[in-house]
């Protein structure tokens, strides 16, 4: 590239036809021609060889074209096509210096690259300068005809041609005037314009539908240089503005954006040299499409370089980004303002379909950015709602007030962050993510709720376990007619109590009818459940209980006193009553009865277990056992505890394990014998007769000597501690040899204990008895004794109480 000035210039094409791709980039740098836009104009010439084109152009654009030596001869100067920026000339000028036609070079046979380089600068070309012989005009045989046929006939060849200017340069002009030469010229031009061969299209298509013809003359350089010098700065001045309304090229169209040119130069001159056609609107078309795309993919880039993006892109990956859409909104105008910038002399259709998928995919890359900034500010806003809600309701509020307000206020604030989420270019719905919060929100709000609502059934279950399973134990203890009777006013009162305070309770959550109707059954049907448990229960223990029963009605009366055996009792019926309430108690738990249902458990097991008459001896009598069966006839399967085939093996249990039962019988019958035994101690009446008349004689003598009678008091006395001490009453109780047996490890302790009280009575100061009154003393020993005798009873009936009784069991009659 050679730099003079202001002007550079290079070698477009050379003589050969090779395109130079890197002179023509490194020339569209150096003069900034991607900066111009459609402000720009392209001039080339054409003209015979050594006709003073170079020359023209480098006193007309202030270019350094080669010039012809004149010293040297005529011969041909520029080879090839060469390409020059014009010096000092607004908007910007790129000026083209074709190689001369009718050259001796290339002979008169090879005008192929006369006439490619005159296609190639028809299609790129706003002005097109011929350079021509003044002498020639009006000879039929004059040099520039031919060129002139070249220029139309090349001009077919382009589909929809360009409007171009061509300005004929007539050089060494003589004296003639202008005005003369100038129809003369067009006449011309005219003439080759209709021999020349046109497609059917453009048969009546006059010449000025593709050209405008202007025509200039110039004094001879060599003769009146200094005039030519004059002539041709006027002439300059009709190249500035010339792109303007009004100037030579001022209605040209189909120009191809500045920053597309050396594209655009490059297929057009790829096309002419393989012969082909030239359609210039299907041309631009794939210019507009190859440049838009050189410039969105640069956007593209530049973009995905923004260091502003990069930090947002960063940042998204940990939370949300406050301003997100409004920063990737103004990141994504700026880039596509950079795009309409550049590709704003473009192709209509084709830049906006470029733009349009720049668009999208720049949206593309954006949305993975946009999504976790909705997702993470949904969460964000979903930590914020389970904290608030749970802050209400630990307040107090009620469930439903207070799962409506957090609800509400924490979906605006999501619509908030979607909003400042929101990418102005790109229309993507929020909708989804607004859902999915939503249903994120349903969701808690509905495990909390299902957790309350856990926990308020669970309380209230728990409160309902305490109320009925303490009191049905008891009833079920004091088991009679009225026992599920009353279990049933029990459940029914704890339940409707129960529901009560949990209806009141649930009015809080906003329950739907069915729901809390549910709720409420359930409730009722776990106080069922839990009576039922008890009565299952129960009924696994019932032997037990029914040896207890049994032995309590035995051993306690009718106001629950321990009973004592006075001889008096009859033992036969009481252990029958024991044993019919042994019996009830088993009917009693034999099946829940908690619905108005009647039932013969309780008759049917009387009659099978307790009836005694004697089995009837009679063969053609067919006897039916009612409790050969596994469920009652009145009571379902599902409310049966003991079968009637269980119940009887109970009771066969039950009067088989004599061991307990038999053993508070036989000491009740052992008790009213040794009562019997101890009221029998007197003498019959008549050995009190006999005592009476032939002991008279001995009790005279006691009324005649009162001191036999004092002696006879103190072993009175003796006799009686003895016997309290000792007591012989109830030891004998238990029978004679006991009583024995007893007796002889206790008197002579005893005996000891009454010597040392005497003893000690005896040392009794003389203070106390100064007179030595003897009924004082007498009064202390039957004091003395006396206390004895009750410390004696005391004793004797706790180590009664403490002492385990045996008894061999007997058989049952």
């Amino acid at each position: 590239m050679d730099n003079s000035n202001e002007s550079c210039s290079t070698q477009l094409i050379d003589g050969d036809g090779t395109f130079n791709v890197d002179g023509l980039e490194n020339f569209i740098k150096e003069v900034k021609l991607r900066e111009c836009g459609l402000s720009y104009a392209v001039v080339s010439i054409m003209g015979p060889q050594s006709s003073g084109k170079s020359t023209l152009l480098n006193h007309l654009f202030g270019t350094n074209f080669r010039e012809m030596d004149a010293f040297r001869g005529r011969s041909q100067t520029t080879k090839g096509i060469w390409l020059a920026k014009g010096a000092g000339i607004e908007p910007c000028t790129l000026v083209m210096d074709l190689e001369g036609t009718d050259g001796r070079e290339r002979g008169e046979d090879d005008t192929a690259f006369e006439k490619q380089s005159a296609l190639f600068a028809l299609a790129v070309s706003d002005i097109v300068l011929i350079n021509m012989w003044c002498h020639d005009i009006g000879r039929e045989q004059a040099a520039n005809k031919p060129l002139l046929k070249t220029v139309f006939q090349v001009m077919m060849r382009l589909f929809s041609p360009r409007k171009t200017t061509l300005l004929f340069v007539i050089r060494d002009k003589t004296r003639t005037p202008l005005e003369n030469l100038e129809p003369v010229l067009r006449e011309d031009v005219q003439k080759i314009w209709d021999n020349v061969p046109k497609p059917q299209a453009h048969k009546e298509t006059p010449l000025s539908e593709f050209f405008n013809v202007k025509v200039v003359a110039l004094s001879s350089y060599e003769e009146k240089e200094e005039q030519f010098k004059e002539q041709v700065a006027i002439l300059r001045q009709r190249f500035f503005h010339s792109i303007a309304p009004g100037g030579l090229a001022g209605d040209r169209r189909g120009v191809v954006p500045a920053s597309g040119f050396s594209f655009s130069a490059q297929q057009m001159w790829k096309v002419i040299k393989e012969n082909k056609d030239l359609d210039l609107p299907a041309h631009k078309v794939m210019v507009a499409t190859v440049r838009c795309e050189e410039i969105a993919h640069e956007k593209y880039s530049s973009f995905t370089e923004n260091e502003d993006w990069r930090l947002i892109e960063e940042a998204v990956q940990s939370g949300p980004v406050p301003g997100f859409g409004k920063k990737l909104s103004s990141i994504l105008e700026s880039c596509l303002s950079g795009y309409d910038s550049e590709a704003v002399y473009f192709e209509e259709s084709v830049r906006s379909s470029k733009r349009r998928q720049l668009e999208e995919k720049l949206l593309q890359l954006i949305q993975p950015a946009f999504q976790s900034v909705l997702e993470h500010t949904g969460c964000e806003t979903l930590d914020k709602f389970k904290e608030a809600f749970d802050k209400s309701l630990n307040g107090g509020e009620r469930f439903s007030v207070a799962a409506h307000d957090c609800t509400q206020f924490y979906m605006a604030l999501f619509d908030k962050g979607c909003a400042d989420a929101v990418i102005e270019q790109a229309k993507w719905d929020t909708s989804r993510a607004q859902e999915k919060l939503r249903r994120d929100i349903d969701a808690h709000v509905a495990s909390v709720r299902a957790a309350k609502l856990s926990e308020l059934t669970k309380a209230y279950e728990e409160k309902l376990k305490v109320a009925l399973s303490g009191p049905v134990e008891a009833l079920f203890d004091e088991a009679n007619s009225e026992t599920w009777l009353a279990i049933k006013k029990l459940l029914s009162r704890e339940t409707e109590s129960a529901v009560t305070e949990i209806s009141g309770a649930l009015s809080g959550f906003d329950l739907d009818e069915q729901s809390k109707e549910k709720m409420l059954a359930g409730i009722k049907d776990y106080a069922r459940g839990v009576v039922e448990a008890k009565a299952r229960e129960e009924a696994g223990a019932v032997l037990s209980r029914m040896k207890d029963r049994f032995t309590t009605l035995f051993c306690h009366d009718a106001d629950s006193m321990p009973r004592v055996w006075t001889g008096k009792e009859d033992i036969r019926a009481i252990t029958k009553l024991a044993r019919s309430a042994s019996l009830k108690l088993l009917s009693v738990v034999a099946a829940v009865r908690l619905d108005d249902e009647k039932d013969n458990i309780e008759k049917t097991l009387s009659l099978a277990l307790l009836d005694t008459k004697p089995a009837t001896t009679d063969r053609n009598i067919t006897t039916v056992d009612p409790l050969a069966s596994s469920t009652w006839k009145e009571i379902p399967l599902s409310k049966t505890l003991i079968s009637p085939v269980q119940c009887k093996s109970l009771w066969r249990q039950f009067k088989a394990e004599k061991a307990e039962t038999e053993y508070t019988v036989t000491q009740a019958v052992s008790a009213q014998e040794a009562n019997k035994r101890n009221n029998n101690w007197m003498p019959p009446p008549w050995a009190i007769v006999a005592l009476v008349v032939l002991g008279f004689n001995e009790f005279m003598t006691l009324l005649r000597n009162p001191l036999y009678l004092g002696v006879i008091f103190v072993g009175f006395l003796l006799v009686k501690a003895l016997w309290v001490q000792l007591d012989i009453s109830g030891e004998f109780r238990h029978g004679a040899l006991p009583g024995l047996i007893s007796l002889s490890s206790k008197f002579v302790p005893t005996i000891m204990n009454l010597l040392k009280r005497l003893a000690e009575e005896g040392q009794v100061p003389a203070s106390n008895n100064p007179h030595g009154n003897p009924a004082v003393a007498s009064k202390s020993f039957r004091n003395g004794v006396g206390t004895s005798s009750g410390l004696s009873s005391t004793a004797s009936n706790v180590t009664s109480e403490q002492e385990p009784e045996y008894s061999s069991p007997s058989k049952q009659d």
